[in-house]
């Protein structure tokens, strides 16, 4: 149980801290997940004190919490740019790579970082690593009708993929785009780069979670402190 409370503590350290980011008149990319919750908790706060600014939110369940916070919300397809984009990640890398699609959110996830002038991953010091899906399986985002091509596409590239089943609803997990979400685990850590673009290759895969050279730094909470990652060193 402390365990649990003391990590609990370090997502809050990080997501409010991410909040100091953000600065008045900004469109601000708004991701999905627990350490996010407590980013968007502190925005709203700063919205309720007089801070101007619009919330671009990654998933239906950011745009309710937004809602409840009291912060303006944008669609993504009605803005040509994102000022600061701020997201939680299931991995970090000491170069800033990433996994994320815990929450079968990251083709939005996606969407939103790549307009963002500026984006920022947020999480406790439980998810840097050194190597990225050692631990954790790398999550694809599959249109139905392309499920068993991509499963055997997959196998062939040496993963063991998993179609992902909801846990309080009897069947798969549906995304908020209508689809599928394929989990690939790896015996060993592979090639991130070349896994990216065999996957993007396999007809009916709509996005991969692997967020490659796409952070410009990562606010990461731990038992010392709260420390910023840019460039592959702790500063």
């Amino acid at each position: 149980m402390k365990e649990v409370s003391d990590t609990t503590v370090l997502k809050k350290i990080a997501g409010t801290a991410a909040a100091d980011l953000v600065k008045n008149g900004m469109t601000v990319g708004i991701g999905t997940g627990s350490t996010v919750a407590f980013f968007i908790e502190e925005l709203g706060r700063r919205v309720r004190e007089g801070l101007s600014i619009y919330g671009v939110p990654t998933s239906y369940q950011s745009r309710l919490i937004c809602y409840q916070q009291g912060i303006p919300v944008r669609d993504p397809a009605m803005i040509d740019g994102i000022d600061i984009a701020i997201d939680g990640a299931d991995e970090i890398d000491h170069d800033l790579n990433a996994i994320k699609g815990g929450g079968a959110a990251h083709t939005i996830e996606k969407i939103i970082a790549a307009m963002a002038d500026e984006f920022v991953l947020i999480a406790d010091s439980s998810k840097l690593v050194d190597r990225l899906a050692v631990s954790i399986p790398v999550p694809v985002e599959v249109i139905p009708a392309a499920l068993s091509l991509v499963v055997r596409r997959t196998r062939e590239a040496g993963a063991n993929p998993k179609l992902r089943i909801a846990v309080k609803k009897d069947g798969p997990v549906i995304t908020d785009n209508g689809n599928f979400v394929v989990d690939l685990y790896f015996s060993d850590a592979p090639d991130m780069h070349k896994l990216d673009y065999t996957l993007k290759s396999i007809p009916g895969v709509v996005e991969t979670g692997l967020f490659i050279g796409m952070a410009h730094k990562a606010l990461i909470a731990g038992k010392e402190g709260l420390n910023m990652l840019t460039a592959g060193r702790l500063s």
